[in-house]
């Protein structure tokens, strides 16, 4: 197990934990209500902060059932949280709504467009600990030489 340590910049913030002992990830919550306007981003604020240890970094993910059920959307996904990194974790939100249905909370299922409302304590993303190895580049004159090219790419497989 990974130690990491975790500070609290809100008395009321929620510390992350695993719903099930073998689940990848952890919720992550707002600590505040917030707004989330058709066509809008902005950044939730979770009243945390973390010391990652070297060699790691936290990723922010959506929760799929937020995906599948709203028009929220985490604009960055995969987020990093790099290990130097100490201010409060915030998750960039975005609505893709494009026309105004009515207003929402964010646990409707019926993926509806309009505004949305993030209520503290709301689940709104999950996060997960990932090590990063280091990379080094070496500079070649092609690297079509190296290895195999399985071309294509960008679709080239198609769907079905």
């Amino acid at each position: 197990m990974i130690k990491v340590y975790i500070e609290k910049t809100r008395e009321d913030a929620k510390i992350p934990v695993y719903a099930n002992s073998h689940d990848a990830g952890m919720d992550i919550c707002a600590c505040e209500d917030i707004i989330l306007d058709i066509n809008s981003t902005k950044i939730i604020p979770t009243g945390l902060k973390v010391a990652i240890p070297e060699g790691y970094e936290i990723q922010v993910r959506p929760r799929s059932g937020l995906s599948l059920n709203t028009r929220l959307r985490i604009s960055n996904s995969p987020g990093t949280i790099d290990t130097g990194y100490r201010g409060e974790i915030g998750i960039i939100m975005h609505n893709s709504s494009i026309v105004n249905e009515g207003n929402f909370d964010i646990t409707e299922k019926q993926n509806r467009q309009g505004v949305y409302y993030i209520k503290k304590g709301d689940r709104i993303a999950q996060i997960v600990l990932q090590q990063v190895p280091r990379m080094e580049f070496i500079e070649t004159k092609s690297v079509a030489d190296i290895g195999k090219d399985r071309g294509g790419g960008f679709g080239s497989t198609g769907v079905r």
